[in-house]
C-alpha cells in the first residue's frame, strides 16, 4: 500500500547526501531503515536552516509518525538529492514530506516519504500551539 502525497505541498529545502557503504545490507542495497535516516537528516537540515536548534530545550518539534514509499533500490556508490516539502499546518502539527532521487537520475523517484511533526512543550509533556516565531517561518 502506498500513501499518497498531497499535491498542495510547499517546497522548503533541498540537499545532497552521499550513499555510504555502511548504508547497505546483506542483499547489497540500501537497507529500508536507512531511507528513514535520510529523511530525518533532510528534516534536521531544513529545521536548522530556519535558525532553530534540534537539540532538546523547553520546546521543540517531535516526529509523531512516519512512512516511506519505496520506488527503486539504492546502492553504494551514489549521491541523493533530498527535497523537503511541507503540507498541512495544524494548530500544533505539520506534515513534512521528502523525495529522494539519485543525482545521476534526477527524473526517477527512488523513494518518497513523510512524517507528522508536532510542537511539544517539554515542561508539560504535551503538544502546544505553534509559537508565532515558528508559524511565521512555516507560512
Amino acid at each position: 500500500m502506498r500513501i499518497e502525497i498531497p499535491t498542495e505541498e510547499k517546497f522548503v529545502h533541498e540537499m545532497n547526501m552521499p550513499i555510504r557503504w555502511g548504508d547497505m545490507d546483506a542483499y547489497g542495497h540500501v537497507n529500508n531503515t536507512v531511507y528513514f535516516r535520510y529523511m530525518e537528516q533532510a528534516r534536521v537540515e531544513w529545521i536548522t536552516s530556519l535558525g532553530y536548534n534540534v537539540a532538546p530545550g523547553d520546546e521543540s518539534m517531535l516526529m509523531m509518525n512516519g512512512f516511506c514509499n519505496f520506488h527503486q533500490q539504492l546502492a553504494y556508490p551514489g549521491e541523493l538529492i533530498l527535497k523537503t516539502y511541507i503540507g498541512n499546518i495544524g494548530r500544533s502539527s505539520l506534515d513534512v514530506y521528502t523525495s529522494m532521487v539519485l543525482t545521476t537520475e534526477p527524473e526517477v523517484i527512488a523513494a518518497v516519504g513523510g512524517a507528522t511533526m508536532v510542537w511539544v512543550d517539554f515542561k508539560t509533556g504535551k503538544s502546544a500551539p505553534w509559537p508565532d516565531h515558528v508559524i511565521s517561518k512555516l507560512r
